[in-house]
């Protein structure tokens, strides 16, 4: 599934979004499967709801995946599809913007497959990934995982890699890293919201926008 088949990715806060995380039998989205899919959703800036499910991968899940999240065979034998458990959690989210960590390359490759595959529709909520927030808003982290930015606003890791705790942790983190965000200078495309970054082209350095190709907005650096 291409990025042309998703929404556009945001760098500034929503006070209304739905914060989702996967575990998966895998990192390769056109070869593994999901196995949980966990969601919460904010409204104003507050937890409004939860989702989360278990998903029948329909084949063994492996011994390396079970040791990153404890989902085992047993667990999930008696679980949805991965059909009727997306159906479900697209429902859920409806329209509202998506926020996860590292989603941008690795969630929502799973997500915009799976639907693409098993419903026939595309997924086109527009998304924030807290990955790119935590590296431009704590640059002197050594590392970026949620586990490193949860551990860096003391936000307890407690229950890590299973989806809905997954979860629970990104969205204090979520909105801890907004409140930096606040305090820094963002460079927005005018024409859809998202990061203008630093390009190289023909005629030199340029100001282009991460949304590209969708968004196809450039600037002069020097302007």
């Amino acid at each position: 599934m291409t990025e042309k088949n998703r929404g556009k990715r945001l760098v500034t806060y929503v006070k209304d979004y739905v914060v989702f995380d996967l575990e998966t039998t895998g990192v390769n989205a056109a070869e593994d499967e999901i196995i949980e899919i966990s969601g919460i959703k904010v409204k104003d800036g507050e937890v409004a709801d939860t989702f989360s499910t278990l998903v029948n991968p329909g084949r063994r899940i492996p011994a390396q995946a079970t040791a990153v999240n404890g989902i085992t065979d047993e667990m999930v034998k008696d679980a949805p599809r991965i059909g009727p458990a997306l159906l479900d959690f697209l429902e859920f989210a409806g329209k509202e913007v998506l926020v996860g960590h590292n989603i941008h390359t690795f969630d929502l490759n799973f997500i915009c497959n799976g639907a693409a595959k098993h419903l026939g529709r595309i997924v086109d909520n527009d998304y924030i990934d807290t990955l790119f927030m935590a590296r431009s808003c704590l640059p002197q982290l050594r590392h970026h995982k949620l586990v490193d930015v949860a551990e860096h606003f003391q936000i307890s890791q407690e229950g890590a890699h299973r989806a809905l705790n997954d979860c629970m942790m990104n969205q204090q983190c979520f909105e801890a890293l907004a409140k930096l965000q606040e305090t820094m200078p963002l460079n927005l495309c005018p024409k859809c919201g998202g990061e203008l970054v630093e390009r190289s082209g023909k005629f030199g350095r340029f100001w282009g926008c991460s949304n590209f190709p969708d968004c196809r907005y450039t600037k002069n650096i020097h302007g």
